[in-house]
C-alpha cells in the first residue's frame, strides 16, 4: 500500500527513526515503525484486518473518516484514505478492499 503525509514535518518526523525515538519513546517508535511496514506491507486496507495486532477500525465523531492502528496502549496511529473520492460501498462505507493509498495523520490517544 502506498503511503503518504500531510506535510513535510510528519514526513520528516516518520521516517527518523531518532526523530520517533526523540518524540514518542523507543518502544512506542519501534512500534510505529512495525506499522509502517505492516501497511507498506498490503495490498489493502482489508489486509490489515488479518492482523490481530493492529485492530484497525474506523471513527465517528470528532475523528470521522479516519482510521485507528494499535500501538502501545492508549496511542494509537491515525492514517485515513489518500483519495479525492473516497472509495465507498453501495451502503455508504468505506470499501476497505479497494483503498490502496493512506495518509498517516498522526499518533495520538484517542480516548482522552
Amino acid at each position: 500500500m502506498d503511503i503518504s503525509f500531510p506535510n513535510t514535518r510528519l514526513a520528516k518526523l516518520f521516517s527518523s527513526e531518532k526523530e520517533l525515538v526523540r518524540k514518542f519513546g523507543k518502544e512506542q517508535a519501534m512500534l510505529i515503525k512495525r506499522r509502517m511496514a505492516e501497511i507498506a506491507a498490503v495490498e489493502n486496507l482489508q489486509q490489515l484486518t488479518s492482523l490481530p495486532q493492529i485492530r484497525p477500525h474506523e471513527f465517528h465523531g470528532r475523528l470521522k473518516g479516519k482510521i485507528s492502528l494499535d500501538l502501545k496502549h492508549p496511542y494509537r496511529l491515525l492514517i485515513a484514505p489518500d483519495y479525492e473520492e473516497i472509495p465507498r460501498k453501495d451502503d455508504g462505507g468505506l470499501d476497505w478492499n479497494k483503498v490502496t493509498k493512506v495518509v498517516i495523520i498522526g499518533v495520538e490517544d484517542t480516548h482522552g
